[in-house]
C-alpha cells in the first residue's frame, strides 16, 4: 500500500456538492427529521440480532438433528451479515444515534462479527471512504495476488480464471478477520499511525484485540465444546458455515458497489492530485443496485445505495431511499454520472463480467 498523500481537486466550478448538500439539509429540515437512525433502525437491530443469536441458543439448549443444526448455522451467518450491514456499519460511521455512547456500544457489535473496531474504522472510514477505488490506497480493492480487482494491479496467469473461483474465496472474509487479518492490519495501521479520530494508545489497542479475540473463541468454540453435549466436529463445521455464509453475503454486497463495470478506478497524476473533487470522485467510483427491491433495501442496510452512502456517510441508511431522489436529480442537472443497476441480478452479472475482463492478460502499450 502506498503512503503518499492524495489530493483531491478543490475546484468545483459548478458547485455541485454545495448545491446537493443544501438540498439534502433542506429535506431534513422540511420533514423535521434527524439524520441519524430512528425506531425503524431500532427494530432492525432487534431483528438482526435475533436472527444472529437465537439459533445459537437453540442449538445449545435443544437436542436437534445434525441437519437442523447446520441449517441454523446458515441462518446465524445471515444474521451476522445483517448485524454488520445494518447496526455495526451505521454505528461506526456515527449515524446510528445522535448519542456517541450509543454509537460506541452498537459499533462494538463488530467484536461479535470477529472483527476489530479500530481496524475497521481505519480501513473503511479512512482508507476506503477517502480514497475510493484508488489503486494502492483503497485497501478494499486489495486481494493480494489471488484476485485482480483493478486494471492497475499486477496481472498473474491464474487471474484468467478468477471469475470462476472468486465466489469460493468471498466466503472467507469474516473467517479471515477472526484468524489473521486483524493482527496484520493492527500492526500495519499502528506503524503508520493511522486512526479514525484520536490515535489510540498502542498498548490499549493490542490489549483490546487480544482480549476480544480470546473472548470470541471462548463464546463460539469453547463454550459449546466444554459445557454442552455437542460433537466437536459439529462445532467446528458449524462455526465455519456461519462465517462462510456471512462472508459471502458481505463480500458480494461490497463487490457490487465498487468492483463492477460502471465503477471507475482513477489514478492521481504524478503530483498525487486527482482530477475531481472528493464528492464528484464518489459519483464516478460507486454504484447503486436493486434500490427498488424492498427486501434488498431492508437487508443490506442501504449498502445498495452506495452513491448516497459515500457522499453522506454520516447520514443513517434508513434515509437513503428518500435522499436518493435528490442526489440523482442533482447529478443529472450538473451532467455528472449516477451509476445504478436496476436489479441485483444485473449487478451480479456485471461484476463477474468485470472480473473476467480484469483476468485477461493486459495488452502491451507502445
Amino acid at each position: 500500500m502506498q503512503q503518499e498523500t492524495i489530493r483531491f481537486s478543490r475546484k468545483d466550478s459548478t458547485n455541485f456538492f454545495r448545491t446537493l448538500n443544501k438540498r439534502v439539509n433542506q429535506y431534513f429540515k422540511e420533514h423535521k427529521l434527524k439524520k441519524t437512525g430512528n425506531w425503524q433502525l431500532q427494530v432492525k437491530t432487534f431483528v438482526m440480532f435475533g436472527i444472529f443469536l437465537t439459533p445459537y441458543f437453540l442449538m445449545l439448549s435443544l437436542d436437534l438433528p445434525t441437519w437442523a443444526q447446520f441449517l441454523l448455522t446458515i441462518l446465524m451467518g445471515v444474521g451476522m451479515a445483517g448485524v454488520g450491514m445494518n447496526v455495526m456499519h451505521d454505528a461506526n460511521h456515527g449515524s446510528y444515534s445522535q448519542k456517541k455512547w450509543v454509537n460506541k456500544i452498537m459499533g462494538s457489535s463488530m467484536y461479535l462479527l470477529a472483527g476489530n473496531v479500530y481496524n475497521w474504522q481505519v480501513q473503511h472510514n479512512v482508507l476506503h471512504h477517502t480514497y475510493t477505488n484508488i489503486h494502492e490506497h483503497d485497501e478494499d480493492m486489495e486481494a493480494g495476488r489471488i484476485l485482480r480487482f483493478s486494471k492497475h494491479a499486477e496481472w498473474k496467469k491464474h487471474h484468467k480464471f478468477q471469475h470462476w473461483y472468486s465466489i469460493f474465496l468471498y466466503g472467507l472474509l469474516t473467517f479471515n478477520w477472526a484468524i489473521t487479518t486483524d493482527f496484520k492490519q493492527m500492526y500495519r495501521y499502528t506503524k503508520r499511525k493511522l486512526s479514525y479520530g484520536k490515535l489510540p494508545n498502542p498498548v490499549m489497542n493490542w490489549s483490546t484485540l487480544a482480549i476480544t479475540k480470546a473472548l470470541y473463541f471462548v463464546i463460539w468454540i469453547l463454550v459449546p465444546l466444554l459445557f454442552f453435549d455437542i460433537p466437536w466436529w459439529h462445532v467446528f463445521i458449524g462455526f465455519f458455515i456461519m462465517h462462510y455464509t456471512a462472508g459471502l453475503i458481505l463480500s458480494v454486497v461490497f463487490q457490487l458497489a465498487h468492483i463492477i463495470e460502471s465503477a471507475e478506478t482513477p489514478l492521481p497524476d504524478e503530483t498525487g492530485s486527482m482530477k475531481n473533487t472528493w464528492a464528484i470522485h464518489q459519483l464516478f467510483t460507486t454504484v447503486n443496485f436493486g434500490t427498488k427491491n424492498r427486501i434488498i433495501n431492508w437487508f443490506t442496510g442501504g449498502l445498495n445505495h452506495q452513491v448516497e452512502h459515500h457522499i453522506f456517510p454520516h447520514i443513517s441508511h434508513i434515509h437513503y431511499t428518500n435522499i436518493a431522489k435528490i442526489v440523482k436529480q442533482t447529478a443529472a442537472e450538473f451532467n455528472l454520472p449516477y451509476n445504478e443497476y436496476q436489479t441485483t441480478r444485473k449487478a451480479i452479472i456485471s461484476h463477474f463480467k468485470h472480473l473476467k475482463e480484469l483476468g485477461k492478460e493486459p495488452t502491451l502499450q507502445y
